[in-house]
C-alpha cells in the first residue's frame, strides 16, 4: 500500500498581502499528478487544510477540486482538521462522502478508516479545554489529550495503523508562519506518544521533518514566511508493505530570496522575480526605498531597517511574528503602561486568547 502525506496546505493564505491562489493552484496539480505517477492508494492530509476557521470562497472551490479530483482517480483521501480549521465547517458532509474520510470529530480519533486491512486514524487538532472534561484528563495539556486518544487507538485489535495528528512534537522546529498553541495548555508533545503505530502523518510545523523512522512532517507545501526560505518543500511518500520512505519536491511558483545592504549596493544586484525580503543597513533612513527597490525587484515584499553603527525600532511585524499571542499581549501591556502585568492580569489574558481560540475552533 502506498501513502502520500501532506499538511498544512493553508488554502486562502496570502503572502505578504499577495495572493498565493495560483500557486496553490499548481501545488494541487502537481499532487494529483503525483498520486497518479506513483500509485498511491491513500492521500493523508494532516490538518490546516484551510488558513481560517471562515476561508474565501475561493479557497473553498480550490479544496473541493482537490478532492474531486483525488476522487476521481479511485483513491482514498483522509483529512484531519488543524488548528487553522473549524472543525464544523471542514467537517460538514463527513457522512455523506464515498474515499473522503473527514476526520474533525474528536471523539471519532480511535475509530478508523479501514482500507486493504489498514486502520487510518485521524486525531485533529485537539484543543484541551475542550476535551479535558468528556475524556477526564488528570491536566489541561497537549500531551494528556495526545495520549489519551493514541492509548485507545493502540487497543484497537487491528496489527497495521496509521495515524494522522495536527501536534507540536518536541524537537520540532518551528518557522515564522505557524500559529502559537501554547494557550488552552502546554503545547508540545513528546515523541514516544505516538509509539506503537505503522506510520503517524503529523502536521503544524511548515518544515519538512523526520522526528523518527515512523513519525514525520511533511511541512507546508509553499513558503509562508521568509524563514522558510532554504526549505525544500513537498509530501513524503511511503510504501508501508516495502518500508520504504521518500520525499516528493513540489514545484516553487516563485522562490524566496533575503538581500541585505547599503540601498545602493542592492539596486546593484542583478534583477530578480524572486519573493524579495530587504534588510537596509544605510546609516540613515533612505527616501522611498520601498519604490526604488521594487523598480529593480518588483516583487519586494518585506522592508527592515537596521542601520550599521545606529539603533533603529524593530518594524512591528518583525517583534510579533512567530511569537506565542501571550507574549505579544503582554508586551503591549508593558510598553502602553510602562510596567508589565501582574499575575492576575496574565490570567485574564490567557483566558481570554483561550476564549477565542474555543469560539474559533467550534465555529
Amino acid at each position: 500500500m502506498r501513502l502520500l502525506h501532506t499538511s498544512d496546505w493553508h488554502l486562502g493564505r496570502s503572502f505578504h498581502r499577495e495572493s498565493l491562489l495560483r500557486a496553490q493552484e499548481a501545488f494541487v496539480d502537481h499532487l494529483v499528478s503525483t498520486v497518479r505517477e506513483e500509485r498511491v492508494d491513500v492521500v493523508l492530509i494532516s490538518g490546516d487544510v484551510y488558513d481560517r476557521a471562515l476561508p474565501p470562497v475561493d479557497a473553498v472551490a480550490l479544496c473541493g477540486e482537490a478532492l474531486a479530483r483525488l476522487r476521481a482517480l479511485d483513491v482514498h483521501t483522509v483529512v484531519i482538521s488543524g488548528n487553522h480549521d473549524s472543525p464544523v465547517r471542514l467537517g460538514f458532509g463527513a457522512d455523506l462522502m464515498d474515499r473522503v474520510h473527514l476526520r474533525t470529530d474528536p471523539g471519532r480519533s480511535w475509530l478508523p478508516v479501514v482500507i486493504n486491512n489498514v486502520g487510518f486514524f485521524g486525531i485533529p487538532y485537539l484543543e484541551p479545554e475542550l476535551v479535558k472534561g468528556p475524556w477526564q484528563l488528570a491536566e489541561r495539556t497537549h500531551t494528556a489529550a495526545i495520549t489519551h486518544a493514541m492509548d485507545r487507538i493502540r487497543a484497537d485489535p487491528r496489527e497495521r495503523k496509521v495515524v494522522l495528528a495536527h501536534a507540536f512534537v518536541v524537537g520540532g522546529a518551528a518557522s515564522d508562519s505557524e500559529r502559537d498553541i501554547t494557550v488552552g495548555g502546554v503545547a508540545h508533545v513528546p515523541l514516544t506518544a505516538f509509539e506503537g503505530v505503522d506510520y503517524v502523518a503529523l502536521g503544524h510545523l511548515h518544515g519538512r521533518q523526520r522526528m523518527s523512522d515512523t513519525v514525520r512532517y511533511s511541512g507546508s507545501p509553499l513558503a509562508y514566511s521568509f524563514s522558510e526560505a532554504d526549505h525544500v518543500k513537498g509530501s513524503w511518500l511511503i510504501d508501508l508493505d516495502a518500508a520504504t520512505t521518500a520525499f516528493v519536491p513540489a514545484p516553487v511558483p516563485r522562490p524566496l530570496r533575503r538581500i541585505r545592504g547599503h540601498l545602493s549596493d542592492l539596486l546593484a544586484l542583478d534583477p530578480s522575480d524572486h519573493w524579495i525580503q530587504a534588510t537596509l543597513t544605510d546609516p540613515v533612513r533612505p527616501k522611498a526605498a520601498m519604490e526604488q527597490l521594487r523598480a529593480r525587484f518588483p516583487h519586494t515584499v518585506d522592508l527592515h531597517f537596521a542601520p550599521e553603527g545606529g539603533i533603529e525600532p524593530i518594524a512591528r511585524s518583525a517583534r510579533i511574528s512567530g511569537r506565542p499571542e501571550i507574549e505579544v499581549a503582554l508586551d503591549f501591556v508593558r510598553e502602553v503602561r510602562g510596567e508589565p502585568a501582574d499575575a492576575d492580569e496574565r490570567r485574564l489574558l490567557e483566558d481570554a486568547i483561550t476564549a477565542y481560540r474555543i469560539k474559533e475552533t467550534t465555529a
